[in-house]
């Protein structure tokens, strides 16, 4: 069994996200208290007792999805399970934090101090309600980039997250992405929606703050990973900490190639993709991708413990 580690990103959040875990383990308990000491505030009360709406703010969903992901980790190893039990790890936009963290190639506090100014940076590129990002289902990346590229009209609209095969999402002024959503529709999507979200991610209206991270990872150091990490823009494995570095600033702008990143993986012969922290989102995506895949989550410490026994029981029946 090749299996790769997956961690989720925005949309994931969910208040008491990652509290039991740290009940359970003193291990993911003292990720949290890492995160909260980095940022210098109790982020972990307001993910595990807050309010929805301020935890689903970008500044704040950022560093929270990544230690409940952090979190999940350190249960896995204090279950047994490094990281290295994995052939790769993979994240979805800021879930690329989570998974390089994981990776050991940057700390749990840089991971946190970064994702705060990456979700401030976005949220503050564009000015609220000038940006939106809409989901397009039934449309192939092909489609979807064809709709948002009529739809642009002089104005940015983008194909920003290629998830699955039959849904993406796009990104830009809201004008244009509200056009994109009626072209969808007249080439057949079978749904076009906008998205719940503040700001327009993974588009050309993105670059302050990609000039703002590119800063940022300038000042923090990165280590090669003891795993690959597939990464978002290139949809390819990357170990050199320098590329990683550039890739990461690349990614703010750029196209979250999730639905390649998968494929990839499974063709260099990964068949079990375990989904490391909150929600099951990626998990959806993945079995739609490669049909026939398994996945599983470890998000709570049942689910945590019941991983670790399978690569147990591996192990005994080599």
């Amino acid at each position: 069994m090749s299996r790769a580690f997956v961690f989720p990103g925005q949309g994931a959040q969910a208040i008491g996200m990652g509290k039991a875990l740290a009940e359970a383990y003193p291990q993911a308990r003292a990720v949290f208290e890492e995160v909260d000491e980095a940022l210098g505030e109790k982020l972990s009360a307001l993910i595990w007792e807050g309010e929805q709406d301020e935890l689903t703010l970008t500044r704040n969903a950022q560093p929270a999805l990544m230690a409940t992901s952090l979190a999940a980790m350190a249960a896995l190893r204090a279950e047994g399970v490094p990281v290295e039990a994995a052939a790769f790890v993979a994240g979805h936009s800021l879930g690329e934090y989570s998974a390089l963290a994981a990776a050991g190639a940057l700390s749990v506090a840089d991971a946190a101090r970064l994702l705060r100014a990456r979700g401030k940076a976005m949220q503050e590129a564009v000015a609220v309600g000038e940006g939106a990002m809409a989901a397009l289902l039934g449309l192939n990346f092909e489609q979807a980039r064809e709709a948002a590229e009529k739809a642009a009209q002089g104005q940015v609209c983008q194909a920003a997250n290629d998830n699955d095969p039959g849904q993406v999402v796009v990104s830009g002024h809201r004008e244009a992405v509200e056009r994109a959503i009626e072209i969808a529709r007249e080439m057949g999507a079978r749904r076009a929606v906008l998205l719940p979200v503040s700001a327009p991610f993974h588009c050309a209206l993105m670059q302050p703050a990609a000039e703002v991270m590119a800063e940022e990872l300038s000042r923090v150091e990165i280590e090669p990973p003891k795993v690959p990490l597939v990464a978002n823009v290139r949809a390819a494995p990357v170990t050199d900490p320098a590329t990683i570095r550039s890739l990461l600033v690349e990614q703010v702008t750029g196209v979250v190639r999730w639905r390649e990143s998968v494929a990839f993986m499974a063709g260099e012969g990964v068949d079990e993709f375990w989904e490391i922290g909150a929600g099951k989102a990626l998990s959806g995506m993945i079995r739609r991708i490669v049909r026939g895949a398994a996945t599983r989550q470890a998000g709570t410490p049942e689910e945590v413990k019941s991983a670790a026994q399978t690569i147990e029981k591996e192990e005994k029946d080599v």
